[in-house]
This record gives structure tokens, C-alpha cells and sequence, in this order.
């Protein structure tokens, strides 16, 4: 039971409620490592790993076939994770989050990914929309718009890719005009997601300053929310197009200055890159695991499938790239949690660990054989999911783009 993990944290029954969960996580958890060099993680980062890993398994898992085949939001388990403390834990503590290391909030998002990565996108996608909040954001924005987060299960959402205008950003045409103390937005954004979901919108627009960040509300006149996008995969997550037909926004929602959009919009990424790597991580395990089992079950030429060398080294190979990968996440991790530049490290993880979900999902099914490629077992689900992992929050050819060019500057 979650809640007697909890009282184990703070032996305070009277805590037992959803603001006392997030503080105990708050007080207890996941606080910066100081340490040096370590591969352990801490006791409280193990019980909060164990609470993550029994929620996917009771709440995310059950429920996972049935929200691919429906495409339909999660918001009852959204809205669980949300009373358990399993959602936001970025925001920090003077805005009621629960403000967790980026090493733990990745440890988390394992585990969510495990269980369904589009119930963990759906749950991750506040993250995205917060992070520019987090870079730029006065204390009177930041306790407006991330406190709402942590006040009710809302949602939020990232509008910066355009039709026209995915990797290549800077080719985006939404138009901010301002006037007074206001600006006046028109243009639309593709694949947001949260898009249908969300409370409020970071948007990235173009001005004759130059690029322009603004946190929206949602409900702002003129916003028209476009239909659900039908995806491949991560069925459940809300992904939709976003049109901003004369919509005035406050220059009190403006984030920095006029000019800085740009340079806030890419280190959020820094700042969600490791989180989406792990998620990766997570699907790449759950695919890894589902082949293990099954090579042990699954019997040709008078023995089970994994003593043949062809599947052992399938395996290997699939673990070797699991282990790898979330190292060089909690790398990135850490290195944001020291307030170090972690860019090429958040890109080393994003690609690295999206490549090989891919790839641990395509063999999985391959070891499964004729039954992987049915969806009445849980890996053809697996290779759906796995690949926008190669797409969102950068492509694998922009994440390095992103390393070479670090790698060349370095003397």
C-alpha cells in the first residue's frame, strides 16, 4: 500500500494526505547528490523507485492494452499519480512542488515508462511546458502557473512545432505583435501534446525583437484546439494542432525579454531531455523482459529458444544497451542537478537511449516471432511506442547535430 510506504518515510499518520505525501517527498527524497562518484542510489530514491514501480504495476499496466486500442486520455490515472505525489516532481518546494533531483525524477519516469510510455508522455508533458517557466519565470508567473499544477490535476503543453517548422525552429512562423502593453498572436502549432488537455500553453512565437516566449491560459479568446492526431503509437497521449487566431496576451505573460524565446524554448530541453531518455529506458526494459520470458518459455528443436545463440546474444546485446543508457542518463541527470551545461549530455541520452529502445523493441517482437507481431501479446505495442523516441524533443539526427558541434569546440 503507497500510503503505508509513506508513513514508513515520516512515521506521521496525520501526513497520510496528498499535500503531507508531497511534502514527505519533498522533506525526504531525491535531494541533490553531493557524494562524488556512485552507482547506488539512495535508500529514499529506492522507496520512491518501489512506489512508482507498484503504481505502474497496479494502476498503468492493467490498463495499458485497453487505452492503445481506445486512444483514450488517462485522466484517472493522471489524476492518481497526481494525489500520490507521482506527478510535477519538478516544481520546487516554494511553489508547492515537490521539487526532486532531476536524478530522482528520472529513477520515476522508469518506471512509469515501463508500464505504458504514453501514460508516462502524458504525465512527463508538464514538465515540457514548465521548464521555460523554470528557466525564465518571475516568481509572480511561476506561483501562478506552475502553482496551478500543484493546487489540481491540470495539465499544461509545449506549442512550439508548426506545420512547417519541426527541428528547423527557427523557421516558425506564428507572428507576436506588440501593442501597448499587450501582443496580439496569430499562427498554428502541430503535434502539441497535451494540446486538448491543457490548462495553460508555453508558446513560442516571432516578433520584429525577435523570438518571444509567453505562458497562455488555455481558455484565452481566439485559441482553437484542433482534432486528436491519430499516432502509431503512445495512443493515449492527447496530441493535437493548436491555432492562435488574434490572441492578446499580457505583456505580464511575456517570459525574459524580447529576443530571449528562443535561447528559453531550448534549455528547457536540457532540462527534459534525461526524462524522456529514461522513459526510453523504461520501454526498452519492459521489451527486454518480455523477451527474456518468453525466450525461457518458448521451446524449438527440443529446447528453449534463449539457450540458441542467435536469441542469448539478442538479449545481450539488448541488455548491454539498457545498462549503458541509464547511466549516461543519471550522467545528464547529475549534471543538472550541479547546475552544470548539460546539453550534449541531455542529447547523448535522448539519442542513444531512443535508438536502442528502437531497437530492443524491433527484437523483442523478433524473438516472439509470429506471435510479436499480434497484438494479443505486449511487444508489437512496444515498437509503436518506441518510435517517436527518434522524433519528439529533437530527432536523433538533430541530438547529434547537437554532440558534434560540442565535440568539435572542445580544445
Amino acid at each position: 500500500d503507497l500510503k503505508l510506504q509513506f508513513l514508513y518515510l515520516i512515521g506521521d499518520p496525520s501526513s497520510l494526505t496528498m499535500h503531507g505525501i508531497k511534502r514527505a517527498l519533498l522533506s525526504r527524497a531525491g535531494r541533490r547528490m553531493n557524494s562524488g562518484l556512485s552507482f547506488d542510489l539512495s535508500e529514499d530514491q529506492l522507496m520512491i523507485q518501489d512506489m512508482a514501480r507498484k503504481f505502474t504495476a497496479e494502476h498503468i499496466i492493467p490498463r495499458a492494452a485497453e487505452l492503445d486500442r481506445s486512444g483514450e486520455y488517462p485522466h484517472e490515472i493522471f489524476e492518481k499519480a497526481w494525489e500520490a505525489g507521482l506527478a510535477n516532481p519538478h516544481i520546487p518546494e516554494k511553489f508547492g512542488g515537490s521539487e526532486l533531483s532531476n536524478v530522482t525524477s528520472v529513477v520515476l519516469t522508469e518506471e512509469l515508462a515501463y508500464g505504458c510510455t504514453g501514460v508516462a508522455t502524458a504525465l512527463e508533458a508538464n514538465g515540457l511546458a514548465s521548464a521555460p517557466l523554470l528557466v525564465a519565470g518571475t516568481d509572480e508567473q511561476n506561483s501562478k502557473y506552475l502553482g496551478r499544477l500543484t493546487e489540481a490535476p491540470l495539465k499544461a503543453a509545449y506549442c512550439v512545432t508548426e506545420p512547417g517548422a519541426g527541428s528547423d525552429v527557427q523557421g516558425l512562423k506564428t507572428k507576436a505583435v506588440r501593442k501597448g502593453d499587450e501582443w496580439v498572436v496569430n499562427g498554428s502549432k502541430m503535434w502539441i501534446t497535451n494540446g486538448g488537455v491543457a490548462d495553460w500553453y508555453f508558446l513560442l512565437a516571432k516578433s520584429e525583437e525577435g523570438f518571444v516566449g509567453f505562458v497562455v491560459d488555455a481558455d484565452t479568446p481566439g485559441i482553437t484546439v484542433g482534432r486528436k492526431e491519430i499516432n502509431m503509437g503512445q495512443k493515449c497521449s492527447d496530441t493535437r494542432g493548436i491555432t492562435f487566431d488574434d490572441v492578446v496576451i499580457p505583456n505580464a505573460n511575456l517570459l525574459g525579454a524580447p529576443g530571449h524565446g528562443f535561447k528559453i524554448a531550448m534549455k528547457a530541453f536540457d532540462k527534459t531531455r534525461p526524462p524522456v531518455a529514461m522513459g526510453a529506458v523504461g520501454l526498452a526494459r519492459r521489451a527486454y523482459e518480455e523477451a527474456r520470458n518468453y525466450a525461457r518459455e518458448r521451446k524449438t528443436f527440443g529446447k528453449a529458444i534463449g539457450e540458441h545463440q542467435a536469441v542469448s546474444f539478442m538479449l545481450a546485446d539488448m541488455l548491454m544497451g539498457i545498462e549503458a543508457g541509464r547511466l549516461l542518463t543519471y550522467q545528464a541527470a547529475i549534471a543538472a542537478d550541479q547546475g552544470k551545461r548539460n546539453s550534449h549530455l541531455a542529447s547523448m541520452a535522448k539519442c542513444f537511449c531512443g535508438d536502442h529502445a528502437n531497437k530492443c523493441a524491433q527484437d523483442a517482437v523478433q524473438i516472439f516471432g509470429g506471435n510479436g507481431f499480434n497484438s494479443e501479446y505486449p511487444v508489437e505495442k512496444l515498437m509503436r511506442d518506441a518510435k517517436i523516441y527518434q522524433i519528439y524533443e529533437g530527432t536523433s539526427q538533430i541530438q547529434r547535430m547537437i554532440i558534434s558541434r560540442w565535440a568539435l569546440e572542445q580544445q
